[in-house]
C-alpha cells in the first residue's frame, strides 16, 4: 500500500515552502515519525515526519524546489522492506558544510531563487503564468498588478510570492489600463525601479552563498517598515543600580524556587506593559485608514541566532509573573538555535523588545516590526558619572531607544512611555503596585 506524504498547512499566511534537505532517498527504510524532509519558509524550517513504517518508493519533489500547500513530497510503500544503512547525502552547493541545526539549516540553492526583475518587465503575455495560489492572487490584487508581466519562478512556470514581492519592490508588473490613481501598496518614490547589477567576476577570495527564506523574509519586512512607517526613535537612560541591587538580593532564593535566573528582561516587559496600558497608540497598528487598538499584550523578544534574527512571542505578558516570563524567555532562545520555534509562536505581537545590550551595543535606533507600532531597544549596561543631587556617583547606566510609527504616536506618547518604563526600572517596587 502506498502512503502519500505532502505539504502540511504551514502557518497563517505562509502557503509554500522550499524542500531544503530530504533526510531519506529512495528505497530507503523509515520508521513511524522518523524525520524525512526539512522544509524552510520565510520563518522557520520544518521538519516533516513519516506517518507509516516502510520504505521510500519516489521523491515527488527535488531539493531546492518550491512547493505549495498540499503539494506531493514523496511516496511511502507501506510496510516494505528498505535498505537500512542508506548512503550518505551530499550537501547541495548552497548548504554549508558543516550546518548547525537552526532556524534556517538550509539555503536555497542559487537556481532555486526567483529572479529579481530590476527593470521593467517586458509587456504582457511575455511569460506564461499558470494558475495562482490564492496567497499569490491576493497579493498581486491588493498591489494591483498583471501577473502575466512578472516572470515566474515557481516549478512548471508558476508564480511564486517572492517573485510577486520583488516586482513590488522593482516597481515592475503594474496591470495594463490601471488608472494613475489607482491605490498601491507603496509610495511611488519607493517603487522607483533600479538599475541591474553589471556582472560580477570571480574571485577566489570570496564565497557566493545564496540568501536564505529567513533572511530575505527578514530584509523585506525591515524594507518594508522603512517605506510604510512614519518611524522616528526617542532616547532615554535608566539608573540600573536598583534592579541590579533587586537581582543580587533574590538571586539565590528565586533560582531555588523557581528553578530559573532572574534576568533584567522580565523588568523590561513588565515595565512596558505597565506603559503600554497607560498608552494604547504605541500597542496599535495602521490598518489603511483606521487605527487597531488591541487591548492584550503580546510581547516579542528579538532572538538573534547565526543564520538571523526571529522574535517569538510572548502571549498575554500582563498575566505572566516574572518567574513564567523568564522560563518562557530562556526556552525560547534555546529552542530558536535549535531551529524548534513553531510558526505560531512567531506570528502575531503587539509590541517588539531588541536587547542589542548583550552583543555590546551602546546606542541603536532600532527598525519597526510591522505592522507593530512601537520597538524597544535595550542596550549595554555602562558605569557612568552622573550628577545625584549635588554630588557626582558612577552609576550603571543604560541608554533606552523607542522607534515608533509616527501615523499614530505622538511625540508626547513617545517620550512619556520611555519615562514610564524609566521610572519602572529606577524603582522596581512599581511593579509590584502597576504603577
Amino acid at each position: 500500500m502506498a502512503t502519500e506524504v505532502r505539504v502540511p498547512t504551514l502557518g497563517e499566511s505562509v502557503s509554500e515552502a522550499t524542500v531544503a534537505n530530504w533526510r531519506k532517498q529512495p528505497g530507503e527504510a523509515v520508521a513511524v515519525d522518523e524525520p524525512l524532509v526539512e522544509l524552510e519558509t520565510d520563518k522557520v524550517t520544518l521538519e516533516i515526519n513519516s506517518p507509516v513504517a516502510g520504505a521510500i518508493a519516489e521523491i515527488n519533489a527535488a531539493a531546492g524546489a518550491n512547493v505549495e500547500v498540499g503539494a506531493l513530497l514523496c511516496t511511502i510503500a507501506e510496510g516494505a522492506a528498505g535498505s537500512v544503512s542508506p548512503p550518505a547525502v551530499q550537501p547541495s552547493a548552497a548548504q554549508p558544510s558543516a550546518a548547525t541545526p537552526s532556524t534556517t539549516t538550509a539555503s536555497t540553492p542559487a537556481s532555486a531563487q526567483p529572479s529579481v526583475p530590476t527593470t521593467p518587465v517586458p509587456a504582457s503575455g511575455t511569460y506564461a503564468v499558470k494558475t495562482l495560489s490564492p496567497a499569490v492572487r491576493k497579493l498581486v490584487e491588493d498591489n494591483n498588478l498583471d501577473p502575466a508581466r512578472i516572470k515566474p519562478s515557481g516549478k512548471d512556470g508558476r508564480l511564486t510570492k517572492p517573485d510577486v514581492q520583488a516586482a513590488i519592490e522593482a516597481g515592475a508588473a503594474k496591470a495594463y489600463g490601471a488608472s494613475a490613481a489607482a491605490p498601491s501598496a507603496l509610495a511611488p518614490s519607493t517603487l522607483a525601479p533600479t538599475a541591474p547589477l553589471p556582472p560580477r567576476a570571480d574571485d577566489p577570495r570570496e564565497e557566493r552563498v545564496a540568501m536564505s527564506r529567513l533572511r530575505k523574509a527578514i530584509a523585506r519586512r525591515l524594507k518594508e517598515a522603512q517605506n510604510t512607517a512614519a518611524m522616528l526613535t526617542t532616547f532615554n537612560e535608566a539608573d540600573m543600580g536598583p534592579v541590579m541591587q533587586m537581582r543580587a538580593e533574590y538571586r539565590d532564593a528565586f533560582e531555588k524556587k523557581h528553578g530559573v535566573r532572574l534576568g533584567f528582561m522580565s523588568f523590561f516587559i513588565k515595565a512596558c506593559v505597565n506603559a503600554l496600558k497607560e498608552l494604547p497608540a504605541v500597542n496599535a497598528e495602521v490598518y489603511g485608514d483606521e487605527i487597531i487598538y488591541k487591548n492584550y499584550y503580546d510581547i516579542g523578544v528579538a532572538v538573534g541566532t547565526p543564520q538571523g534574527l526571529v522574535v517569538p512571542v510572548l502571549r498575554d505578558a500582563d498575566t505572566l509573573g516574572f518567574a513564567e516570563v523568564e522560563k518562557t524567555i530562556n526556552d525560547f532562545g534555546r529552542r530558536a538555535r535549535d531551529g524548534k520555534l513553531t510558526l505560531a509562536e512567531m506570528s502575531g505581537g503587539t509590541f517588539t523588545i531588541s536587547n542589542g545590550g548583550v552583543y555590546g551595543s551602546l546606542m541603536s535606533s532600532p527598525i519597526l516590526n510591522p505592522p507593530q507600532s512601537g520597538i524597544l531597544g535595550m542596550h549595554k549596561i555602562q558605569p557612568r558619572p552622573m550628577a545625584i543631587g549635588d554630588k557626582v556617583e558612577i552609576r550603571p547606566m543604560m541608554y533606552l531607544a523607542l522607534s515608533y510609527d509616527h501615523r499614530i504616536v505622538d511625540g508626547r506618547e513617545a517620550v512619556t512611555f520611555l519615562v514610564r518604563v524609566k521610572e519602572a526600572i529606577e524603582d522596581p517596587r512599581r511593579l509590584l503596585i502597576d504603577m
